[in-house]
């Protein structure tokens, strides 16, 4: 069963001449997790506000637990959270306010309000600091409460927006341990990032998507054979360039790159090239300055599928049709 459903849909701005949503259209199957990866302007905010009835689509179609969003906005808000790009809390409040708040905001009563405040303020790790102002809150802190306050309602769905932008490794890491559990407990989530190790973490499935439209979709582990997986690098100093690339083409059985004093090449056998390249080294005593295997990032990804890196883009301009008004 798909729990979230989006079909062909179109959205343009600035009198339909910026096109944010190029005939996109994806699915999220009940109980699992699908990432929408993709830079800034790729159309992952436009996507998410659509199916959160938050915005209305040009053309097209969506529902969320088989509800139309576009015709009965209401019942979807009913079963579903959001949480966005930065926290929508009010800062002169403490944590335990604004979850109050958001509770009766909801139409909960005024005694489950607070136990359900009490309730996500544990479950985030938050007790401690539940009656301080947000404003003295670390980046980690707010985001936490953001994400507490999209589960005021418990809902069937939920869509996070980036919710690890802005935060250092160590808050993404506990980002994600949060998201894992709500995961868990059967929640059906659609998440966007920016972070191909985000998606790698936490997705079933993940759908690449580029000026408005989806252009890939699968498996973390598919998409990394897509982009070739990972890839072996060695660098060296004043030693022999070309018994390194001997080396490396036997141990990859793929074409080599040589850049600089580093050569690197694809490899589908993980740490144990790794290995074999540092045995293969000393055996011809060369002692390299870097060794290591990189994994396909963001960048490889869309330079694979797109020809461009993935640097911050625009929407689509609309192209006009011969004849048509300027």
């Amino acid at each position: 069963m798909k729990t979230v459903s989006a079909e062909h849909l179109v959205k343009t701005y600035d009198k339909g001449e910026v096109r944010a949503l190029n005939d996109l259209s994806l699915d999220v199957a009940e109980g699992t997790v699908l990432s929408v990866l993709g830079p800034n302007g790729a159309g992952k905010t436009t996507v998410v506000r659509i199916l959160a009835t938050l915005l209305q689509p040009d053309s097209g179609n969506a529902h969320v637990a088989g509800i139309d969003v576009i015709k009965h906005p209401d019942k979807v808000r009913e079963v579903i959270g959001l949480s966005g790009q930065y926290a929508a809390v009010d800062e002169t409040l403490t944590g335990w306010d604004n979850l109050v708040m958001f509770g009766r905001l909801y139409h909960l009563g005024k005694q489950q309000s607070i136990n359900r405040a009490n309730d996500l303020l544990e479950r985030f790790s938050l007790t401690e600091s539940a009656r301080r102002p947000i404003k003295t809150y670390s980046g980690g802190m707010r985001r936490r409460l953001d994400l507490a306050a999209s589960l005021i309602v418990q809902p069937k769905v939920l869509f996070l927006d980036e919710p690890t932008t802005g935060l250092d490794p160590r808050g993404r890491m506990e980002m994600w341990g949060v998201i894992e559990e709500l995961v868990k407990g059967g929640v059906t989530l659609l998440l966007t990032t920016q972070y191909l190790e985000e998606a790698d973490q936490l997705a079933d499935e993940i759908a690449v998507i580029d000026r408005g439209k989806v252009i890939a979709r699968g498996t973390s582990d598919a998409l990394k054979k897509q982009v070739g997986g990972e890839r072996l690098e060695i660098t060296i100093e004043n030693q022999d360039m070309a018994k390194v690339q001997e080396i490396v083409a036997r141990i990859s059985a793929s074409p080599t790159h040589v850049d600089g004093r580093t050569v690197s090449a694809a490899v589908s056998t993980g740490s144990r090239a790794l290995i074999e390249a540092l045995r293969a080294l000393d055996e011809v005593h060369i002692h390299p300055l870097d060794i290591g295997l990189k994994r396909p990032s963001l960048d490889d990804v869309f330079l694979s599928l797109t020809g461009h890196v993935a640097e911050e883009t625009v929407a689509e301009p609309v192209k006009k049709k011969r004849g048509g008004k300027k």
